[in-house]
């Protein structure tokens, strides 16, 4: 089992602990605070659950259907999560809304509080290993689950000065004013992992300081008189290139091979956290100003 699968089964089971304590202290005690924790580590179980999904698909080698395999699972999966949290997000607006009309009271403050306390410091745990998986593994659904978890030690924290406050005041605005700030909070951090995926399913190129990379690279070989056409993209930990290489018409075959070899490997090293798909054309002259 790879380290990313690990990952999305430790999440997951975390996600599923927490939802179960979050639920039934919520429901008992009716705060809009820790129910909206709840729920979000609902959706957490569910989103971990298809990150595994995911990874698994993403992770199949490319075949005869699939000539540049499954990666593009991985942004995929980070447009459904990011869905997923801003709906989350609206949810947690509307039950804010709902208490202020209603009026309705916290309950069991001092037993909610200790949970809340709890599930911070087993959030914080969870986030620190799953960033060390992305570094690790430059995983785009890990990345997605660290900033997902990450979002919640915001969340749980605010619940926990929510009920604090709560507790010693019996001000049941703050519970709604805090579940109206994590409700907004939640739907923001949305947007970025939707951006993200949403870009790499546009085939987005690669970003300008690894681009200004592979150009110096291929601007140092004396061997090459020009270059043109040059085109990028990343799928999960794949990255593509393709670019013309221009030679002196009398160079053997042979030595531009060579050459383009050379080329690739030093591009290969910029990083090797990703594995590099390079596809070199090698022309006689500059084709681009035909």
């Amino acid at each position: 089992m790879t380290i990313n699968k690990k990952a999305t089964i430790v999440s997951s089971v975390t996600a599923f602990v927490l939802t179960l304590i979050k639920l039934f202290v919520g429901i008992a005690s009716g705060s809009v605070a820790v129910l909206a924790s709840a729920i979000d580590s609902v959706l957490d179980m569910l989103v971990s659950a298809f990150n595994y999904f995911a990874i698994t698909n993403s992770e199949k080698p490319a075949d005869d259907k699939y000539n540049y395999g499954k990666g593009k699972i991985e942004a995929l999966a980070s447009v459904i999560e990011g869905v997923i949290i801003a709906t989350s997000g609206v949810f947690l607006l509307y039950s804010a809304i709902k208490k202020f009309y209603l009026g309705d009271i916290t309950n069991y403050v001092d037993i909610s509080f200790a949970v809340m306390c709890v599930s911070f410091v087993i959030t914080i745990l969870l986030v620190i290993y799953l960033n060390k998986v992305a570094k690790k593994t430059n995983s785009m659904v890990i990345k997605a689950d660290a900033l997902h978890y990450k979002t919640d030690v915001y969340v749980n924290g605010s619940v926990m000065v929510s009920l604090f406050l709560v507790w010693i005041s019996g001000i049941e605005l703050i519970d709604i004013v805090v579940g109206i700030g994590i409700a907004v909070f939640i739907v923001y951090s949305a947007y970025e992992l939707i951006r993200d995926g949403v870009l790499m399913l546009l085939d987005r190129a690669v970003d300008d300081d690894m681009i200004k990379k592979i150009i110096k690279i291929i601007k140092n070989n004396k061997t090459i008189n020009s270059y043109h056409f040059l085109k990028t993209r990343q799928s999960a930990n794949e990255i593509f290139i393709d670019v013309h290489l221009v030679f002196d018409k009398k160079i053997l075959l042979l030595d531009a091979h060579h050459c383009s070899d050379d080329i690739e490997l030093l591009i290969a090293k910029i990083d090797d956290k990703y594995t590099w798909t390079i596809n070199i054309h090698l022309d006689p002259y500059d084709d681009s100003i035909e």
